[in-house]
């Protein structure tokens, strides 16, 4: 038997401004999802470089950075059962043209970086991902 597990789901400005955060969660809903928490933000540059530190010698960070931090976005705690592998599942590949059909990333997504979506790739990064976004906001239950 599989326990409920948490993750952090992100909702990327790209999405936001085209709209799309309805859909997104009505799907998040719909795969049966529980969002636990969830937050309406605008990160700086400098949050959105220490959220993504574990990339910064990568050659995409600055406009991974410059991305994340050019319009709001909605950060979310969802839960389920195998929470990190199936939000991974319904988001989709990164890539949105390798993303299968289906997939939130392949519907909305329109390039690596402008994706939609963003998940927890790990129990830890997920802990680590969530205390960033919540820390001291006690989860609905």
């Amino acid at each position: 038997m599989t326990s409920v597990e948490r993750t952090l789901a992100i909702i990327k400005p790209d999405a936001v401004e085209h709209r799309l955060v309805g859909s997104i969660v009505r799907r998040i809903e719909a795969e049966g999802f529980r969002i636990a928490a969830m937050r309406l933000v605008r990160l700086t540059r400098g949050e959105a470089a220490a959220f993504y530190d574990v990339h910064r010698d990568k050659p995409f960070f600055d406009s991974l950075t410059s991305f994340m931090s050019s319009g709001p976005a909605v950060v979310l705690a969802l839960e389920a059962s195998d929470a990190i592998v199936r939000w991974r599942r319904v988001m989709g590949a990164t890539n949105p043209g390798e993303a299968e059909r289906g997939t939130l990333r392949h519907e909305f997504g329109t390039s690596i970086e402008h994706n939609a979506t963003h998940g927890s790739d790990a129990p830890e990064t997920a802990a680590a991902e969530l205390a960033f976004f919540f820390r001291g906001v006690e989860f609905a239950r």
